[in-house]
């Protein structure tokens, strides 16, 4: 029987089954009632009841964003055994990147780093293993930000979509220009061709996906049905432009992965032939993509009626007579059936992102609105000194 769970108004965390209870340093200070976002509709979160088994099996959380209600959610399982539904407010939540120490999230107009402030041996009141701190926000202005990654050597990799690029941080500017696909002849804040996805390999950037490749301002909103297209960065090779309105390239076990979002179809893409080839229909418009242990993890939003109107999605979502989803689908890649899933209904209907924290159980986080980011405090001790030669 899936486990149904409301959020209050504005609220920022909401539990599945029971709130968890831990022993151990450091300690949240109680929520307070000017930590809402602005107001939105109350939000239900449903989940498969093998949702639990699924990720205590694996050794992961999952973490998935929603740049419509500004939120990142993480997913975990609490002390009882039961699931975590944490969420804390980020305006204009979009790409994730995130590991067990750190988590990366593009927002309206800077990219946060997060960190994980407690020691292996520490646990939050909540029975959280990791508990993730804004620490620093990299102001870049609204650069509509789509996949975020980090690199071989450290930096962090953006998709820059209003500027149709690939963009690195810089300490002075609001980007520094990586690489731009070649038919893109000016660098300027018009979303041409709507860039939106990063595929790395080896820490470097390998495959990027557009929805076509228009040279003129927002020239891809008329190219949402066909001409999508997947470009291999290393070369400048245009390896397909037969997909419709591809999102969240991967490298995966030897293959291509990406969503072919306007059709609904998670699939790989031969780089060779460029020819698409679909594993599994999800109902939604999809965004967002992980991998793990044999399982893909695909973010699912409501068609937006005018952006995503007449695309093959419609009629798929017809012909199945489904009505779409907004939550995460995991699917099992050997058979590319859905094992287990999340779904969210009312106030939340448009995910971005989704992202994997392996060996971490139980996260949260601090959040940055009202008083909980200036009393949560912690730090690190000084070193000792070297002992004296006797």
């Amino acid at each position: 029987m899936d486990k149904p769970s409301t959020l209050a108004d504005g609220g920022q965390q909401a539990l599945a089954d029971s709130a968890s209870a831990g022993t151990g340093e450091p300690q949240q200070p109680p929520p307070t009632s000017d930590t809402a976002p602005p107001q939105q509709q109350p939000v239900k979160i449903s989940c498969t009841r093998g949702l639990a088994s699924w990720l205590l099996r694996n050794n992961v959380s999952i973490a998935f964003s929603s740049y419509q209600s500004g939120r990142l959610y993480l997913v975990g399982v609490d002390a009882q055994g039961c699931i975590s539904f944490h969420e804390r407010y980020f305006a204009r939540a979009m790409g994730l990147w995130a590991d067990p120490q750190r988590i990366l999230l593009a927002t309206l107009f800077q990219l946060w780093r997060l960190e994980n402030v407690l020691a292996p041996d520490q646990r939050t009141n909540e029975g959280a293993d990791r508990h993730y701190v804004p620490r620093v926000a990299h102001t870049t202005g609204d650069l509509d930000i789509h996949d975020v990654a980090v690199m071989a050597d450290g930096r962090i990799v953006f998709v820059n979509t209003s500027y149709s690029c690939l963009a690195l941080l810089s300490p002075v500017h609001s980007f520094r220009v990586l690489w731009k696909p070649p038919f893109i002849s000016k660098l300027a804040p018009e979303d041409r061709c709507h860039l939106n996805g990063l595929a790395m390999r080896d820490g470097a950037p390998a495959y990027v996906t557009a929805v076509c490749k228009s040279d003129v301002v927002n020239g891809w909103r008329d190219r949402r049905a066909e001409g999508g297209c997947v470009i291999d960065v290393t070369d400048n090779r245009v390896v397909s432009e037969k997909l419709s309105m591809p999102h969240s390239p991967r490298l995966h076990q030897g293959k291509l992965w990406l969503l072919n979002s306007g059709t609904g179809y998670l699939g790989s893409v031969d780089p060779a032939s460029g020819e698409f080839s679909p594993l599994t229909f999800c109902p939604g418009f999809l965004r967002g993509l992980a991998f793990h242990n044999g399982y893909a993890l695909v973010g699912l939003s409501l068609p937006r009626n005018g952006s995503f109107s007449g695309l093959v999605l419609d009629g798929e979502l017809k012909k199945l007579d489904a009505e779409p989803w907004c939550g995460v689908q995991i699917i099992e890649l050997s058979t590319g059936n859905i094992v287990e899933w999340i779904r969210l209904d009312g106030g939340v209907t448009e995910l971005f992102d989704v992202q994997v924290i392996p060996g971490v159980r139980h996260a949260t986080a601090t959040g940055i609105l009202a008083d909980e980011i200036q009393h949560f405090v912690t730090f690190e001790a000084a070193a000792k000194p070297p002992s004296a030669t006797p």
